[in-house]
């Protein structure tokens, strides 16, 4: 049900974030993640703007979320994952 899918959510948006770089310590060197962020700065002239997918991306891995958090942005991690793969 609804409540399995949540918690999956909790667990999930955190792990597959990590997997891909974006750690509470920063972007992992070599990542996808590291990839991203390169890319968004050479389209942004030097600079990653606010708000962007890799900011997001960066600040949930940071962060981490709470159960709120990870439902809102449960959106944003499909994105990014059907965008990779």
């Amino acid at each position: 049900g609804t409540g399995t899918y949540e918690g999956g959510a909790t667990v999930g948006v955190p792990l597959a974030l990590g997997a891909l770089g974006f750690t509470a310590a920063g972007i992992a060197a070599g990542s996808v993640a590291a990839g991203m962020m390169s890319s968004a700065a050479t389209a942004g002239g030097g600079a990653v703007a606010t708000g962007s997918l890799v900011a997001v991306l960066q600040s949930i891995g940071a962060a981490g979320l709470s159960t709120a958090a990870t439902a809102a942005s449960s959106a944003t991690g499909a994105l990014a994952a059907a965008v990779l793969f």
